[in-house]
């Protein structure tokens, strides 16, 4: 179903293979909507119990908690469509709902989509160019980078010393997890010191010369923002603990025990990291929130003194020229005052008991609002961008967090399509490349000139895609290719992953000794502790540890890999042929071919800017598509499977207009295994033009 019939949506278009009138969910914008400003913003009509469910999912947050309850139980939201089932009134669907469950859910999904007034306004014309919708970002893990100074940890040295590398690839920004003096609890993310540089990374100084090296060579920089909590050995946390009805008591969430149930915590909530997410600290018979590990207290937004205090983080760092951040579960910053229990089924469904009251809380567009208006936008300053790390957020609460006319954020990561069907991270299982193309189809669809959206596979809290898709070592070369060239030739920001142009895949720990991810740690002893043998657990732990993420990059063929001259901090395994300076020497390579899609990239704005259009949607394994810009035309194919494929409609003659394949020998109008291919067409074709200048 589209989003309310008030709504300015995209006219469909005419996808081949689908005839004239393609179903709602292939409708694809070819050109967006100009956006303005200053005119209303379009609103939801408020719900309530009479309300069917096709309203319901009419509502941009309605739409979003369907599609995610569909998406957890492996059905298709296609359901809504059914009329019975979308002409069924809210208080009927919450009896049936109680019946089975004897849970009340619909209220509580009603309230929360009333909370939000606005919908997404799809906006007038194309999309404004901005510098980050046309740029190539490379997360950096720096502990896992390059080590410089023998100590087996990572550091901004070594960024220094293999910078060219990633000018070489053709990057365009780059992000760096956590620098900051860090305790290291959880690799950097739980922040001691904003201000300063943990001390296994380097100096202050050698961060001024990284910025300065990246802009020299025409690339800019970013770093993580992580404020939806601190370390507990952060000075606030710690002047909180001397006196926790001072000013920094108020910058976190400090409760005392409930007198009559003074063992039980303020609420039902859970870590992301499992257990409570509270913490008993006897010394000051308080209770702490943590909703990740307990070392990372939460900060309180509600109080403005922490606001100001973000804010004045953030100036510090664009004082210092840096271009942006990336905003670590930054949706996570707006708690409602009363911390209301978690439900109990969504707490079972998604893992965590009493996400739903925080992951879209009630005054997070304001804090978005107000840190970019301070901060990010002050008078005279360059263009920033401000992304965010949304886990939860769906296409339509992302399209509200993200629209120009907003003044929020410019991008955010959602991580719906890193598991397909109704599968967990924590799953040992194949991920379905066929799912992800309906999925992205259906996002594409639904953006307006005034939304973007990212594009990535891997970061450095996921496994490798690779590994996810088709372990064979057979199809690793194509499937890296393939991966890639979807990557940074569909529409939206690519983000690559350390790593990812080498093809990098999971790697072979041996047990939980192995790994240093504080999640996997605390994953494995909640398993063995309810009752999981010790190989159980370890299975699954090892499908699922952050730590394939953040293995040390391997720069040759060492037995170091040539990350460290020391012990590195994570175990390297060997690994032939997939080092950067093996593939740097092979033609075929991995490496060689981020490198030709990059300059691809750049030289041909329709594959930064372009409208997509989809060809043959329906046809099982094929993925196809246009991107076009003015005279530039390019069309994409893609063999999402490992059998050979034979193309739809295939010109003889579209051979000669092959820009860059993943093969060496190219089949006319059949597509080996996961190969890939990007041509220009017609073949002959004007307006294309000289390469575009760098950045």
């Amino acid at each position: 179903m589209d989003v309310p019939a008030r709504t300015p949506t995209p006219a469909p278009v005419r996808l081949r293979g689908l005839g004239r009138e393609p179903r709602a969910r292939y409708r694809l914008l070819v050109q967006g909507r100009k956006k303005r400003h200053r005119r209303a913003r379009p609103e939801n009509p408020t719900l309530d119990d009479a309300a069917r469910v096709r309203d319901f999912y009419a509502h941009p947050v309605g739409r979003d908690v369907i599609d995610k309850m569909f998406h957890l139980q492996g059905r298709s939201n296609r359901w809504v469509d059914n009329p019975i089932v979308g002409g069924m009134r809210l208080r009927t669907l919450d009896r049936l709902v109680r019946l089975f469950t004897g849970h009340e859910l619909v209220p509580l999904v009603v309230d929360l989509a009333n909370s939000e007034p606005h919908a997404p306004d799809p906006g007038e014309g194309q999309p404004e160019p901005t510098w980050w919708k046309e740029a190539v970002f490379y997360q950096v893990y720096p502990r896992s980078f390059a080590d410089s100074d023998g100590d087996g940890v990572g550091d901004v040295g070594g960024i220094l010393e293999h910078l060219d590398h990633l000018a070489d690839l053709g990057v365009d920004c780059v992000w760096l997890s956590p620098i900051y003096d860090s305790p290291n609890e959880d690799g950097g993310y739980d922040v001691r010191d904003y201000r300063a540089v943990m001390a296994e990374m380097g100096t202050l100084d050698q961060v001024d010369a990284l910025i300065a090296a990246c802009h020299a060579r025409g690339m800019r920089i970013i770093l993580d923002l992580v404020v939806n909590h601190t370390s507990h050995e952060h000075e606030w946390f710690q002047r909180a603990l001397a006196d926790p009805d001072g000013p920094h008591g108020a910058y976190y969430f400090l409760l005392p025990a409930d007198p009559e149930h003074p063992d039980q915590p303020p609420n039902n909530w859970e870590s992301a990291f499992t257990g409570p997410a509270w913490r008993w600290i006897p010394e000051i018979e308080r209770w702490v929130l943590h909703v990740f590990a307990p070392g990372q207290p939460d900060l309180n937004w509600e109080n403005p003194r922490v606001r100001d205090e973000v804010v004045e983080v953030c100036r510090w760092w664009f004082d210092r020229g840096i271009d942006g951040f990336r905003m670590d579960v930054i949706n996570f910053i707006s708690k409602p005052p009363d911390l209301p229990d978690g439900h109990e089924l969504i707490g079972d469904l998604l893992q965590v008991a009493g996400v739903e009251h925080y992951f879209y809380g009630p005054r997070l567009h304001e804090y978005l609002r107000e840190l970019r208006e301070r901060a990010f936008e002050r008078p005279g300053s360059p263009p920033r961008v401000m992304v965010g790390e949304t886990p939860g957020i769906g296409v339509e609460t992302g399209r509200l967090l993200t629209g120009a006319d907003r003044g929020e954020l410019d991008l955010v990561f959602s991580f719906d399509h890193l598991e397909s069907g109704s599968h967990s991270r924590f799953e040992d299982y194949r991920y379905d490349l066929e799912w992800y193309k309906r999925y992205l189809i259906d996002y594409q669809s639904r953006l307006g000139s005034n939304d973007w959206m990212t594009l990535f596979f891997e970061n450095h809290d996921n496994p490798r895609m690779i590994s996810k898709v088709n372990p064979e070592p057979e199809h690793r070369v194509a499937l890296g290719k393939l991966l890639g060239t979807l990557q940074l030739t569909m529409r939206g920001t690519p983000f690559i992953h350390q790593g990812q142009e080498l093809a990098a895949v999971n790697q072979p720990f041996t047990g939980i000794g192995d790994l240093q991810d504080v999640e996997a740690h605390r994953r494995f002893r909640a398993l063995v502790d309810e009752g999981a043998s010790e190989e159980d657990a370890w299975a699954q732990v090892l499908t699922s540890t952050r730590d394939h993420g953040r293995v040390p990059l391997r720069w040759d063929a060492s037995p170091g890999g040539g990350f460290t001259t020391g012990t590195p901090w994570l175990v390297v395994h060997p690994d032939p042929g997939f080092s950067v300076a093996e593939q740097a020497a092979d033609p075929d390579s991995v490496l060689q071919h981020y490198r030709r899609l990059i300059a691809l990239r750049r030289r041909h704005r329709a594959l930064r800017m372009g409208d997509v259009t989809f060809v043959d949607p329906e046809r099982v394994g094929f993925f196809g598509w246009f991107r076009t810009w003015g005279t530039q035309r390019i069309r994409v194919e893609l063999n999402l499977t490992d059998e050979p494929l034979t193309l739809p409609d295939h010109d003889p003659d579209a051979d000669a207009g092959l820009l860059l394949g993943s093969h060496t020998v190219v089949r006319s109008g059949t597509l080996a295994p996961y190969e890939s291919r990007v041509y220009r067409w017609p073949a002959v074709q004007q307006g294309l033009g000289a390469p575009e200048p760098q950045r």
